[in-house]
């Protein structure tokens, strides 16, 4: 009875998403036309896969919808392949920034970087044909309906690694939790992150048995530089004798918040520099329109400028923010003043690195509740609050200190979670 009530929302679903998307037709047919992002990967997408791997090794397939997510799973990936040294490992994206970055950090390591196909039946089943999974990881709680249920139909294992459902998530998704209840099911095994995130999805309707807390892959991170390269980095960047605040993955509205708050604190701290890094690409234009009202000279990333004779630098690459907190002295969190629900902090505070968030924060709750608890991260109300704050960070030696002290020290509490992702990988294969 109860694989019937799957197959039959199973059917009703496909339906809806075919009708669906054929109303839509239009629509996609210009938005593939005249938006570049959204042509990436589209026909491999929709199951036109062509991939060689070797037919007798099994096949892990681990998804990552975005660069947040390939980020988070980066040393996932990379563990996997040396411990599982016997299977293929495939890694999937959604975006093509997130496609970008995963063959920037991943290509070396991995068997095969695709696209995850649309939740079409027909291109699923292409995907599952062309890549055969041994096991099938989602990172950060990817609910697919066709796509799990395919999966669990073909008996292959499907885990949630590194889950988390956001309080906002977490009330659209409980409106529908019949629905979602017997999705859930199909799903082997769900690591949420925290206790609860647990809550949340067992609420919505996981199986209980099914759920664990394996804690959070984003403190554990590879590739980090280490102390000779980042003395090496400053001085490539002239940033000796120099103090940089880095704004990362900044929304619209918060570039102005930003640089209103660089330009007073160079008053106080002549020698200050600032790291601007847009979250989106296309707004790239928008944000150096921005910076060149202030009359303060700027220069670009990709046209390899340094701080020589700059004071503000425009991130306009992909996939270097992550390297470019180890030079500065403290880091603002965008995302956090724009009602975006905030970013990653664990980037910046992997270096010691002391951060600034905005109130809106509730995408990284937890790990806000756990950084500023212990003294890593402020989270300020408004443009003077940040202000005063970041001016006593990098004028107070001591309580500067004690703030890298206490990235130091959450770091050290909080590992763990890739050895027990990998322990119950290996119980499916």
């Amino acid at each position: 009875m109860n694989y019937l009530v799957k197959y039959l929302l199973h059917i009703v679903y496909s339906c809806f998403l075919i009708i669906f998307a054929l109303l839509l037709l239009p629509v996609i047919v210009i938005a593939l036309i005249i938006v570049p992002k959204f042509r990436a990967g589209f026909f491999q997408k929709l199951g036109f896969y062509y991939l060689n791997l070797p037919q007798k090794k099994k096949t892990i397939w681990i998804h990552a919808v975005s660069v947040g997510e390939v980020n988070a799973v980066e040393s996932l990936v990379k563990e996997t392949k040396s411990k599982f040294q016997e299977c293929n490992v495939v890694i999937s994206t959604v975006t093509k920034t997130g496609h970008e970055v995963a063959k920037k950090k991943l290509s070396d390591v991995v068997d095969a970087i695709v696209y995850f196909p649309f939740d079409f039946n027909f291109s699923v089943f292409s995907a599952l044909t062309a890549i055969r999974p041994s096991l099938v990881v989602i990172a950060e709680t990817e609910i697919w309906p066709n796509f799990s249920f395919m999966v669990n139909a073909k008996k292959i294992p499907l885990m949630i690694v590194n889950g988390r459902i956001s309080p906002h998530s977490y009330r659209g998704y409980r409106k529908f939790s019949f629905f979602f209840r017997d999705i859930l099911s199909n799903y082997s095994s769900i690591l949420m992150q925290t206790e609860s995130d647990k809550e949340r999805i067992i609420d919505i309707g996981a199986p209980e048995e099914k759920v664990e807390v394996m804690g959070n892959l984003k403190f554990n991170f590879s590739n980090i530089l280490d102390k000779e390269k980042i003395a090496a980095f400053r001085q490539e960047l002239h940033l000796v004798d120099k103090k940089l605040m880095i704004a990362g993955s900044t929304h619209k509205g918060e570039d102005e918040v930003v640089l209103d708050v660089f330009a007073s604190l160079r008053e106080e701290i002549p020698s200050l520099k600032l790291l601007l890094a847009p979250r989106h690409p296309e707004r790239f234009l928008q944000v150096e329109d921005l910076v060149a009202q202030l009359g303060i000279s700027y220069g670009f990333r990709s046209k390899n400028d340094t701080f020589e004779n700059k004071d503000i630098i425009l991130l306009d690459t992909v996939g270097e923010l992550g390297k470019m907190y180890s030079l500065c002295e403290i880091a603002f969190i965008g995302g956090s003043f724009s009602n975006t629900g905030g970013h990653n902090p664990l980037e910046a505070s992997i270096y010691n690195k002391p951060v600034i968030s905005g109130p809106d924060v509730f995408n990284f709750k937890d790990i806000y509740q756990i950084l500023t608890a212990d003294g890593a991260a402020c989270i300020v109300g408004d443009k003077k609050e940040f202000y005063n704050k970041a001016l006593e960070l990098l004028s107070n030696k001591i309580v500067y200190r004690q703030a890298c002290d206490s990235c130091k020290m959450v770091f050290d509490k909080n590992t763990g979670a890739l050895e027990y992702a990998l322990n119950k990988m290996e119980m499916f294969l």
